[in-house]
């Protein structure tokens, strides 16, 4: 984790965790300075409200801040949801507890089975030619008593992504899909019940080391 300082906000920066969406500098250029040697990031180029925004709308939690002004650190969200990027991993948004570690409020998960840095999302679907809709069948569900809450996520070793805690399931366009408490998400790529598991990573050989 890389840390940049301001006067009124600094950036954090977890490059183990970009997926290179490049909203960060496409929104704020004169912030993240894309293609330059040395340092990239300058935080005192841009009203601190405009960062706070931009960092929680980064999807792979790469990027975080802390406020230096007396403002408000970013909430946790209101509504825990994964969501299933066509052709992509798995976008998730709550307060994320990664095998037994709290990591933040967003991270993108691999869900091609092919990443180098399990269970984070590398990009390594685009090489794959990996497909897989976004636009999920709707599940039968009832609605949860609460929709927030810390989010359990332990990668199974050689297997799913194992969720326990409230959530919503969504699809790519945002439609709700399924209400849970627990459940198991493939990781291996090669499930025919996608975004769910099926056992089919027990099949091919998956390994997630």
């Amino acid at each position: 984790m890389e840390t940049i300082k301001g006067k009124d906000v600094s950036i954090k920066f977890d490059g183990s965790k970009c997926i290179h969406s490049r909203n960060c500098v496409l929104s704020l250029p004169e912030v993240f300075v894309g293609g330059k040697e040395g340092a990239w990031i300058f935080p005192d180029k841009a009203p601190v409200e405009d960062i706070v925004i931009l960092a929680q709308g980064c999807p792979s939690g790469a990027i975080h801040y802390e406020r230096h002004d007396g403002g408000e650190a970013e909430p946790k969200p209101e509504v825990n949801t994964v969501r299933t990027l066509e052709d992509g991993p798995l976008s998730v948004k709550a307060d994320i507890v990664l095998s037994g570690k709290a990591i933040g409020n967003r991270a993108t998960l691999c869900r091609c089975g092919q990443s180098k840095n399990k269970p984070y999302c590398d990009g390594s679907h685009n090489q794959a030619k990996f497909t897989a809709t976004g636009q999920t069948p709707v599940q039968d569900f009832k609605a949860l008593e609460a929709r927030n809450g810390p989010l359990k996520i332990t990668p199974a070793s050689n297997g799913p992504l194992m969720v326990k805690g409230n959530l919503e399931l969504i699809s790519g366009t945002g439609a709700r899909t399924n209400l849970t408490q627990k459940t198991a998400l493939c990781r291996c790529g090669a499930s025919a019940n996608k975004p769910y598991c099926d056992g089919s990573h027990a099949k091919i050989g998956f390994k997630s080391d």
